[in-house]
């Protein structure tokens, strides 16, 4: 079906003229291809740009720098140069076609065939070009019709495209949930299925960054459904199963409610079994970050109950409260109203305020003072005031267990 790819803010930014015109986009050696075109088409925002030619990428950096226009080698030694204009990245790449694959990498070689380059692509709605300034696109695959028709279609033979690469597998559920609406291909899922082992050689990281693209859309649950169901995790994330994905769409209906955005590692805690020690367990295997690890813990950390929003907040820190309160079902999704642009305070006191109303240095001191901040807390963070009554009760209090 013919398309034309609508107008939209994007397609003026300052400095693309010049890219384009550098590029001979003009004469038919550039135009707009994958992600840029596919949601352009969807009147969906566009932050990233790609951009397919048929020069090798020493002719692009060479034409770019002709043109005053900073190249970037970001992975020239696969076709890839980074062109920047006005601090925009956009990747160009030449086209290509796929000589051997093993799963996980592919060598490649150049190539000047539009259709071969769409051919080793993963998706038909991925496989979309746009002329500049023409604005048609051009459709090798089927992939405009899919794309209006919310279906997410491999390439020829969704087993020889996984086989190219195992982490299609992850992307095709994440494309699912992003822009499937009708019937489920079952050869693709059937394809996925069968080589879900497969997800074994690849590394972890790359895992893991499909899995938390995939939970950061709105609504990721039919897909996470079909993966379990499918046993596409199993290999690689044993944890999760059906229990988990209950947990999720608790979560993503009071998520909802608290109209709080959606959090990639809140509804990962969500997944896993409720038990930090598991979690950390899973973010290592993941090579997730120190911090990213440390979110998971907090989230599945039990807590005690009905502990106040803020109370919570002050010991584990606003997004790790949000987290919890949002995970336990029993916690009024109300308490999270609290924590909007809240900063939990410091103790408006220390140790040395305690000795000069009379406490004796050393160890008194450190547990007076946590007691004082007990309370302080407890009630509800008071100002200094009432800070310097709670101080001189404990202080007092110390006094006479020593007397």
């Amino acid at each position: 079906m013919t398309a034309l790819l609508p107008d939209a803010d994007w397609r003026h930014r300052p400095g693309l003229d010049g890219l384009l015109a550098a590029l001979g986009a003009d004469q038919g050696l550039a135009r707009y291809v994958g992600g840029a075109v596919r949601d352009g088409l969807l009147g969906l925002p566009v932050n990233d740009l790609d951009i397919a030619t048929a020069l090798e990428p020493q002719q692009v950096v060479d034409r770019l720098k002709a043109a005053g226009i900073k190249a970037v080698p970001t992975g020239i030694d696969h076709g890839t140069v980074t062109a920047v204009i006005a601090g925009w990245p956009v990747e160009i790449t030449t086209l290509r076609r796929d000589v051997s694959t093993d799963g996980r990498r592919a060598t490649i070689a150049y190539t000047a065939d539009w259709r071969e380059d769409a051919a080793r692509r993963d998706f038909t709605i991925n496989a979309l070009y746009a002329d500049p300034y023409t604005h048609e696109v051009t459709d090798f695959f089927g992939g405009v019709d899919d794309l209006r028709a919310g279906r997410v279609r491999f390439i020829g033979s969704a087993a020889e495209r996984i086989a190219e690469d195992h982490l299609r597998i992850m992307r095709y559920f994440r494309f699912l949930a992003r822009f499937g609406r009708g019937t489920l291909d079952e050869d693709a899922y059937e394809a996925c299925r069968a080589a879900a082992n497969s997800l074994m050689a690849l590394s972890r990281e790359r895992i893991a960054d499909e899995l938390l693209k995939l939970l950061a859309l709105p609504n990721p649950l039919a897909s996470l459904r079909l993966m379990v169901e499918g046993g596409i995790f199993r290999p690689v994330l044993p944890e999760i199963g059906t229990d988990g994905l209950a947990r999720v769409e608790q979560l993503v209906v009071r998520e909802i409610e608290a109209a709080v955005p959606p959090a990639a590692l809140r509804r990962l805690a969500a997944l896993l079994p409720p038990d930090a020690r598991t979690a950390d367990a899973v973010g290592a295997r993941l090579k997730l970050s120190n911090k990213a690890r440390k979110r998971l813990s907090v989230a599945l950390e039990a807590m005690a109950p009905a502990v106040p929003a803020r109370a919570l907040a002050f010991h584990v820190g606003v997004e790790g409260a949000i987290d919890r309160l949002l995970l336990d079902p029993s916690s009024p999704i109300d308490s999270i109203a609290q924590l909007e642009g809240w900063t939990p305070p410091q103790l408006p006191i220390g140790g040395g305020a305690l000795i000069a109303r009379g406490l004796t240095p050393g160890p008194d001191v450190a547990k007076a003072l946590g007691e004082v901040q007990r309370i302080w807390v407890e009630e509800d963070f008071p100002e200094e005031g009432r800070v310097d009554q709670i101080a001189d009760q404990i202080v007092s209090k110390f006094q006479r267990a020593r007397q």
